[in-house]
């Protein structure tokens, strides 16, 4: 079936084998091994059926943009095997397969070649390409005299010039103008709903939420998690605070999750000296079964949350109600900083609002002290469109969770926002409008 792909143990290491002759020895005899030897993928096993989108997130390092040219066939594998289905389009590093001495039409057509256009189709094409670069007169000018946002134009352009059953985007995205890339996500999405299948690399996650309807999270060198954009989200910002931390604590998995969910029984930090827990688990009191992530180091933690409305706790609320979230914390050790914060975001885990005791300049109570603390962030008019959203407490220092990671809630709430008697509205948010004729 065309748009399919399957990864199968697949792994890249750079070999250094010390002269020429032992490299050459080792064709003839595998016992002989090099001296040093450097993975940067091993073992990476999984399969994209057609129409899917994935999303791959890591950090810098973790082998994704190693994974995508192996994919590609740029790069050869070390071990395992790629299986494509179908035709293949792929936007990796800037300026891969230019001749910077040629110019972009140039370039153009010997790309198309490559890609396995007839010389017919690129001729027919070339003037869909032309127009949706953008770059008018250096169409016809030497890649050399190319900025990056310009290179990017000309490979997105040739790479969709012709939608393929399956779209490999690394990042390149990210040096585009707003106006460009607005423009490329749209003709992504409309290839998404014709089909095709697409395996996006990106450090965005609400590009990751809005494309993709799955995820996976490599670190270390392997797969990780395996899952919904939301879960792998949630569990990779949790990794990202390992720049203090020396070691995770095995995760404990308190709830069913996703059978292709994977979880490594202990990860290895660079540098620090705190332990943090991640744990994923359920969201008994939630309007509906969900998974949530919590880490942090519990120097202080959330003892509760609430969402109140009229006095009462709830978790339906009418758009436009005044409405005040309440955190209940306690403070373990006396704390140089502390920040509360919160974040609501929608049903696909796009961020809608969030805030802290940070931003807003207020002096947080309790990092002085240690026991039980409380404080309130009061809504005059909660103006949430209509639909499911979910809220994100987090107790920190600093401006950020990057600084030092206390406790980080995920989803600690999923409320329901109704329809309120008022004007009715579309989207996310509720804004006052006028009409004049």
């Amino acid at each position: 079936m065309s748009g399919e792909l399957h990864v199968q143990n697949l792994g890249k290491s750079y070999r250094q084998w010390g002269n020429e002759l032992r490299r050459v020895a080792s064709w003839f005899a595998p016992f002989i091994r090099p001296r040093e030897e450097h993975w940067v993928l091993k073992d990476v096993s999984f399969s994209v059926g057609p129409g899917e989108a994935v999303g791959i997130v890591g950090q810098n390092g973790a082998g994704k943009s190693t994974l995508l040219k192996l994919i590609t066939g740029t790069t050869s594998p070390t071990q395992g095997q790629v299986q494509l289905h179908g035709s293949v389009a792929a936007i990796l590093e800037l300026g891969m397969g230019f001749n910077p001495d040629l110019t972009g039409r140039e370039n153009a057509f010997h790309a198309a070649g490559l890609m396995g256009y007839s010389q017919a189709d690129i001729k027919r094409a070339m003037p869909d390409i032309e127009a949706f670069t953008e770059v008018g007169e250096y169409f016809d000018q030497p890649v050399r005299t190319y900025s990056s946002g310009m290179q990017m134009r000309l490979a997105f352009s040739v790479a969709t010039a012709k939608r393929p059953d399956i779209l490999i985007v690394d990042e390149a995205l990210a040096v585009g103008d707003a106006s460009f890339q607005h423009k490329c996500y749209a003709l992504i999405r409309q290839f998404k709903q014709l089909g095709t299948t697409l395996l996006f690399v990106s450090h965005d996650a609400l590009t990751i939420k809005s494309l993709c309807n799955r995820a996976i999270l490599l670190d270390s060198h392997c797969v990780v998690m395996d899952a919904s954009p939301d879960t792998v989200l949630d569990y990779y910002n949790s990794l990202l605070t390992k720049h203090e931390i020396k070691t995770v604590s095995p995760v404990s998995i308190i709830s069913k999750l996703d059978s292709n969910l994977s979880i490594p029984p202990e990860i290895n930090m660079d540098s620090g000296q705190s332990n943090v827990t991640v744990a994923l688990e359920s969201d008994k009191n939630a309007s509906q079964e969900t998974t949530i992530s919590r880490s942090g180091n519990r120097k202080a933690h959330i003892n509760s949350v609430a969402m109140i409305k009229n006095g009462q706790e709830s978790r339906e609320i009418r758009s436009g109600d005044p409405v005040r979230i309440q955190v209940l914390y306690q403070v373990n050790e006396v704390l140089p900083e502390l920040t509360v914060g919160i974040m609501l975001r929608d049903k696909l885990g796009n961020d809608i609002f969030g805030t802290n005791t940070h931003i807003l300049g207020i002096s947080c109570p309790g990092s002085d002290t240690v026991g039980e603390k409380s404080l309130n962030f009061n809504f005059k008019n909660l103006s949430l469109g209509v639909g499911n959203y979910s809220l994100t407490v987090a107790l920190h220092a600093g401006c950020s969770r990057l600084q030092e990671d206390y406790d980080w809630w995920d989803r600690v709430i999923v409320f329901d926002v109704l329809p309120n008697a008022g004007p009715v509205s579309a989207g996310c948010c509720v804004l006052p409008v006028t009409i004049d004729f």
